[in-house]
């Protein structure tokens, strides 16, 4: 899937936003949020990609934002967990890009007044969430706000509705709008209430040339849609930081309880809306502290990989109303077997697991008898490669031939 969708998407974007930033003299700004798993899985399967994100680095028209390295749930269930994966990442994407965030963008946007407090307290000025409209009643998206807990955190809020006719409706003939063309596009920012200070376009990545192919004319559209904007006398393109450090924030929002981007609730229900989720999660982070006294490399790095929030999501049983949302990408048939393997994969990581690092007594007994059979092992395949050794017959000399 990977390679298909960088080939779709990523590569093809990159180049063109690349081409756009450099032709209007960097009034084109964009800012990236990438998982440290994704960068990873880059590096591995698509080199190419990470080195198409480094060139948009180097004009300096670019920012990339923090998160969580393995686009992970630990934001709302262990704060210190959560934590060291926002230091892995960005010590990862300063690696990478040369940047330190400044900025937060918490795994599929989810934010509340306790996790914006938390993100200040580890030294950013602002975040990133939903601008749900349960949570914003008859306020708008189109300013800066604060968080409820620790003001000091400025809260940037995402025009869904805007960012949603690019990434889902695009493509959409049913659509009353469609087709949607970049002077229309445009248009409607125009009209936008002047007081109105800033319109937060969020999307994911796949939106252009996976989500909506490139014979949708997505590609057509960004250019021309970029191009208009940077003509313009009344509208510029900003990245998060310039946003927070030139906009005053109008008001508090209060989010008591987390919100996400994700589906008509924008709500948890997509990753933790029924009991199979629930169980996986729980089970999951049981393994915490036991894994905070865990050295090994290869377990560490699949306890990142057991994070990944699309495990979660991929269990879903929310066909109803966003059936088609949630088997984009997904590898099985059902969110049972979804379940079914998760499940099964953490079972066996356990059991790797009680090796290192025991969890009672009888696991002690068992890790203590598994690394003597392990180290039995070692040597009877030491032997076995002596004795074959020693048993290898000898080459036959061959016989001189003389030549005429």
């Amino acid at each position: 899937i990977l390679r298909r969708v960088a080939e779709n998407s990523y590569l093809p974007t990159n180049k063109l936003l690349l081409k756009l930033v450099k032709k209007t003299d960097c009034k084109f700004k964009v800012s990236f949020s990438i998982t440290g798993v994704a960068l990873e899985q880059f590096e591995l399967y698509a080199p190419e990609v990470i080195k198409s994100f480094q060139d948009l680095a180097e004009t300096g028209c670019v920012e990339f934002l923090s998160e969580t390295f393995s686009h992970s749930l630990a934001s709302l269930k262990d704060k210190a967990i959560f934590e060291q994966q926002v230091k892995l990442h960005d010590q990862r994407i300063f690696e990478l890009f040369g940047q330190k965030p400044k900025v937060f963008r918490n795994t599929e946007m989810i934010y509340s007044d306790s996790i914006g407090a938390q993100i200040y307290q580890m030294g950013y000025k602002g975040m990133l969430t939903e601008g749900a409209r349960h949570v914003l009643g008859w306020k708008s998206p189109n300013f800066v706000y604060v968080n409820a807990l620790n003001p000091r955190l400025k809260v940037l809020m995402r025009n869904y509705k805007l960012s949603d006719d690019i990434s889902f409706r695009f493509s959409n003939t049913n659509w009353s709008e469609y087709p949607l063309t970049a002077d229309k596009f445009t248009g409607w920012l125009n009209k936008l209430d002047p007081k109105e200070e800033v319109v937060n376009l969020f999307l994911s990545y796949e939106s252009f040339g996976e989500r909506q192919p490139k014979e949708s004319g997505i590609f057509r559209f960004l250019e021309h849609w970029v191009q208009d904007v940077a003509k313009s006398k009344t509208l510029k393109f900003t990245t998060p930081s310039e946003v927070l450090n030139e906009l005053q924030p109008v008001s508090v929002v209060s989010v008591p309880n987390p919100i996400s981007w994700a589906d008509e609730e924008r709500d948890l229900t997509a990753w933790l809306g029924n009991d199979m989720q629930k169980e996986a999660f729980e089970k999951l982070y049981d393994l915490r502290h036991r894994m905070t006294f865990c050295s090994n490399d290869e377990l560490q790095k699949d306890w990142n990989y057991l994070q990944v929030s699309d495990h979660f999501y991929y269990m879903s049983t929310k066909f109803f109303s966003n059936g088609e949302v949630h088997s984009y990408f997904n590898p099985f048939d059902s969110p049972f077997e979804a379940f079914i393997n998760y499940m099964n994969v953490l079972s066996d990581f356990k059991i790797r697991l009680n090796t290192v690092t025991p969890e009672n007594e009888l696991e002690q007994e068992v890790a203590a008898l598994q690394k003597l059979i392990d180290e039995k092992e070692k040597k009877i395949r030491k032997m076995e490669a002596e004795l074959q050794r020693f048993q290898k017959p000898k080459p036959r000399k061959k016989p001189a031939v003389k030549k005429k």
